[in-house]
């Protein structure tokens, strides 16, 4: 696009922006911050030119929603995103964002994320779950990525990923992992981060409402997909016989669950 284009584009955005409905919204979540993010905004929008081919408005109403979390849209600092995916603006929450949730929970002691570089992983218990990183680090080479957290009650769990097993993930379950505009292009470590925090925190951690609704909408669509699939999977009522269920139980012990 050319420079003179960009500009009608963002003057199209501030306008959008200038609606009462938007600094509406904006305002009451933010109060007297509300003048810095949407500032904040502007400088997301100038600056992304996959953004500034999507509707100025989606893209605004996206940033509301990180608004409404109190978190900020900077892509350095890593809490929130806004990216396009087939052309439409989406909000997606970072791992600092899930961290920050979490504090404000009041249920976690510790929560953490971080990188694994190579040397510094010594194992994984198979059994717990449990990672020893007591090795020392020989390289710049990130191997793997964890996310650790511990409740105010004492329980605590980790969870370990290898790059290899993040890349497959986001493969599998983040339709835009191979766009050319992609968070996973420019941020993978912090996507990554990300990955093994929410697999760590939907599976053993307790989540306020707040967090549930951004985990539930921060899913993708395949992802989504396969969870109400196996969540629906034979749901079906099948009758058996009392003689069939008489043999059954007879023949099979029952098998424990993990």
């Amino acid at each position: 696009m050319t420079n003179q284009i960009v500009s009608a584009k963002i003057e199209q955005f501030k306008a959008v922006l200038n609606q009462q409905t938007i600094r509406a919204q904006i305002k009451n979540s933010l109060k007297e911050h509300s003048g810095a993010f949407m500032s904040s905004m502007i400088d997301l929008y100038s600056g992304e030119s996959s953004l500034q081919n999507c509707d100025p408005e989606k893209v605004a109403m996206e940033c509301v929603k990180a608004a409404a979390l109190g978190l900020p849209i900077s892509k350095s600092l890593g809490f929130a995103y806004v990216v396009p995916f087939k052309g439409n603006p989406t909000f997606i929450i970072g791992y600092k964002g899930l961290i920050q949730l979490a504090q404000r929970s009041g249920l976690y002691r510790t929560i953490n994320a971080d990188a694994v570089y190579e040397g510094e992983l010594e194992g994984v218990d198979k059994m717990s779950g449990e990672i020893k990183l007591t090795g020392e680090r020989t390289s710049s080479e990130i191997v793997g990525f964890f996310a650790y957290f511990r409740l105010m009650n004492g329980f605590e769990k980790v969870f370990y990923m290898t790059v290899e097993e993040v890349t497959d993930w986001a493969k599998r379950y983040s339709p835009g992992f191979s766009k050319e505009f992609s968070v996973w292009k420019t941020e993978f470590d912090k996507m990554a981060k990300k990955t093994v925090l929410k697999r760590l925190i939907s599976v053993y951690g307790p989540m306020s409402i707040e967090m549930q609704n951004v985990m539930e909408n921060d899913e993708a669509p395949e992802e989504k997909l396969s969870r109400e699939t196996a969540a629906n999977a034979n749901q079906e009522t099948i009758e058996i016989g009392a003689d069939a269920v008489k043999d059954k139980t007879e023949s099979e012990a029952p098998k424990p669950e993990f």
